[in-house]
């Protein structure tokens, strides 16, 4: 088996490159609207957007700022084949503008534009994230009523086209080759995670470090293996430092990721340097978090009713007895920002 990774750098209102309908999944987090790291590159895409910053008003940019990533959302819906998924993660924005301080819900205009698409809203996802603040409050302090609450949280939104997805009889073994293990569907089908901490930056050039807010590997790798089946095709169209290609080439994903900053193509090329060993841990991690879970069943005296083709361990139910974890073999560039993967035979 193998997969196909390609990057694009430029900006992901014009994906020419993908074919309508052909994605599967799309995984990806935006900048975030009314997030001040974010101001100058909205303001080039739209100077208006400066313009409402320096008149102070607050709501005039935010709408302006998701007007910009409205582009790319309809965009997105072209790629996007019947039965597909969206999962965005997107944090709120809490600022003061103009001597007014207030919350600019992002995740609720991004839905609505879903919702506009006719695209069905899934339960959302809440990614706790842990906070290392002394305190856990803005505003006033002790005296009521003006502190407020801060934002611990981001959210991963979930949309779909069109209904279910359906599958021809011929591609129901690659299906049942992605099932997930029983206790995993339990704990990643939560609609709170608490497990996943944000990523550090280890970028030398603060310039780039300042223009990315990547989300861990584990959160893209979790929705990949939750939302799509191996030779799927993922997208990013907010690529940033190669996060989503990383998590699809370990899961046999293909993928298309695009970034406006062009500068994070070597950034990118050596996180995919890491593949085979990336791939290995997550597969070896998953199948390690099993074998504990069936034998502290066993120990309660739960005996197992089905078996892995695959590997040697007990499985709860009979989709499981087909789940292969693919690992990398080999990555290679094929040409510039073009990777192909190569995986172990079972």
């Amino acid at each position: 088996m193998k997969t196909q990774h390609q990057i694009f750098f430029k900006n992901a209102q014009w994906m020419k490159e993908i074919s309508s309908g052909s994605v599967n999944l799309v995984v990806t987090s935006p900048p975030y609207p009314m997030i001040e790291m974010w101001d100058e590159m909205f303001s080039i895409m739209n100077p208006a957007i400066k313009d409402a910053l320096k008149d102070r008003d607050g709501m005039e940019a935010y709408l302006l700022m998701n007007q910009q990533l409205d582009k790319v959302w309809e965009e997105v819906d072209r790629t996007v084949a019947s039965g597909g998924i969206v999962a965005i993660n997107i944090g709120d924005a809490t600022r003061k503008v103009g001597g007014r301080f207030q919350l600019y819900s992002n995740h609720s205009h991004i839905t609505r534009v879903f919702e506009d698409l006719e695209y069905q809203v899934l339960p959302l996802i809440i990614w706790k994230k842990e906070s290392n603040k002394p305190t856990k409050f803005m505003g006033s302090g002790m005296i009521p009523p003006n502190a407020y609450v801060t934002l611990e949280h981001e959210y991963i939104l979930l949309f779909r086209k069109e209904g279910p997805r359906k599958f021809l009889k011929e591609e129901m073994p690659k299906r049942r080759e992605s099932s997930y293990f029983w206790e995993e569907r339990n704990y990643w089908f939560s609609d709170i995670w608490h497990d996943l901490k944000g990523t550090s930056q280890l970028i030398n050039n603060h310039k780039l470090r300042s223009r990315t807010a990547a989300y861990p590997l584990e959160l893209a790798y979790r929705l990949i293996n939750m939302y799509s089946v191996q030779e799927d095709l993922i997208l990013d169209p907010f690529l940033g430092t190669g996060t989503t290609t990383l998590a699809a080439v370990s899961s046999a994903r293909n993928s298309a990721g695009y970034e406006l900053e062009p500068n994070f193509s070597r950034v990118i090329e050596e996180k995919l340097k890491e593949a085979s060993t990336i791939s290995q841990i997550m597969a070896r991690n998953r199948l390690d978090n099993h074998a504990d879970f069936i034998q502290k069943r066993e120990k309660k005296g739960k005996t197992v009713k089905y078996h892995s083709l695959n590997y040697k361990m007990g499985v709860i139910t009979r989709a499981e007895t087909y789940i292969h974890l693919p690992v990398v073999k080999d990555l290679q560039k094929i040409r510039n920002n073009h990777f192909e993967a190569s995986y172990h035979e079972k």
